[in-house]
């Protein structure tokens, strides 16, 4: 997206403000918002002022900031960010903007932009010599069935050929754009195929109405002549039932002959049986094998593959043992580390690698409330609160002695000397 500045202070004008009709229209827009969001109006006070002067200027913008109360740079930002408005002088009399996304570009643009280029100014966003044309390619206009298209202002003229396009310049150039008619310019009503409709060209099909008016007349004409032999239409290929290949021959409720109203086969189920066909036995194994039109070869899709190994073939020692359960270590046990009175200031031992919220107040129940009593648990201690806690192992894994050492000697700031990390 290009960057969006305003125009020159050479051509800004000193002050802006609305003539009485728009400021009446800007203050019934402002009434629209509710309470406390009238800064949501100044999209469409910011239009009613390019509507005014023909562009947006700076003065302007200000303006209507200070009208809803908010800061100037807000007003920028949105004038700046919408490509609707024109931030510098454009044609007194139109502005065309030229559709050049991949619908316009490929239905001749191109040759729109080049009628631009030798009838107004080769430059975008100047004007000819008399200032009352200008011209910009823009992104889609939202009519690509219409391609290619141009707007002027609000209006909109589609199906355009280079010829036409210099035909209405001319005409906006002589004062005269109000006779042109919006739309297509080629004569098609909206957006039909340019080749006309190609289907519901009748309400036969539609219309209930249409089709019960045949009906009557159709019962009048009958009335009228009843000797007369009304042919009713034939469709010229007779109806085709649907095949039935593709369905088993099997006993199955849905495609038993017998089950037919009326239906002209009775047999008993015996023999409805026999003439079934079986399903296929289920193979595990089977159904786990790739096909070899698929893979290119027979080999099997999921599971576990059983290879045999070399003799000689090298084993991690690592074995995963299961955890026995073990009973709960007794708070009588005489490894239990010992404990103090909560004192006035107490360390957070969640400071510690492995100690959580829940684990800090089981030691808390056993008098455990600074790092120096972690730092001095010896074997024995260590492995009682292991055990306590259901850790297998964790407290020794982890070094909590060390932690708790290196904490208690100079808090955060030795951990991250120690360890090269912040403790978590």
């Amino acid at each position: 997206m290009s960057v969006r500045r305003l125009a020159e202070a050479s051509v800004q004008p000193a002050s802006f403000a609305f003539n009485r009709a728009n400021a009446a229209a800007a203050k019934q827009w402002i009434k629209k918002y509710p309470k406390g969001r009238e800064q949501s109006a100044i999209i469409p006070l910011l239009m009613i002022a390019q509507e005014q002067e023909g562009w947006v200027t700076k003065a302007a913008i200000e303006t209507i900031s200070d009208m809803l109360g908010m800061p100037r740079i807000r007003g920028l930002e949105v004038a700046t960010f919408y490509t609707q408005y024109q931030l510098n002088p454009v044609g007194t009399r139109a502005h065309i903007q030229v559709c050049g996304t991949t619908p316009c570009m490929l239905r001749g643009s191109e040759a729109l932009m080049d009628v631009c280029r030798s009838k107004i100014h080769h430059d975008q966003f100047h004007t000819n010599d008399k200032g009352t044309l200008s011209w910009e390619e823009v992104e889609c206009l939202g009519a690509c069935v219409n391609a290619p298209m141009v707007m002027v202002f609000k209006d909109t003229f589609e199906d355009l050929t280079p010829e036409r396009l210099a035909e209405i310049i001319d005409l906006y150039d002589a004062g005269k754009g109000a006779s042109v008619p919006a739309g297509p310019q080629n004569g098609r009503t909206g957006s039909e195929p340019a080749s006309g409709l190609t289907s519901l060209k009748s309400e036969k099909a539609i219309l209930k109405s249409t089709r019960e008016r045949e009906a009557r007349e159709a019962a009048k004409a009958a009335r009228a002549a009843p000797d007369a032999i009304i042919a009713a239409p034939v469709p010229a290929v007779a109806p085709v039932a649907p095949s039935k290949a593709s369905k088993p021959k099997t006993d199955a409720l849905e495609t038993s002959p017998a089950l037919k109203t009326p239906s002209r086969t009775k047999v008993a189920p015996a023999v409805e049986k026999a003439a079934s066909v079986a399903a296929p036995l289920h193979s595990a194994a089977n159904a786990n094998k790739a096909d070899p039109e698929v893979e290119q070869v027979s080999k099997q899709r999921s599971g576990p593959k059983t290879k045999a190994e070399p003799a000689s073939a090298f084993k991690a020692p690592e074995v995963k043992v299961p955890v026995a359960k073990t009973a709960k270590a007794s708070l009588e046990d005489k490894n239990r580390p010992a404990g103090i009175d909560r004192p006035a200031l107490v360390d957070d031992l969640k400071l510690i690698s492995g100690v959580g919220p829940k684990t800090e107040g089981i030691l808390h129940t056993l008098g455990i409330f600074t790092f120096a009593q972690v730092a001095s648990w010896k074997k024995a201690e260590r492995d009682w609160v292991d055990g306590y806690l259901a850790f297998h192992g964790r407290i020794e894994r982890e070094d909590w002695v060390k932690q708790a050492k290196a904490l208690a000697k100079g808090g955060v700031a030795e951990y991250i000397r120690v360890f090269g990390k912040k403790p978590v």
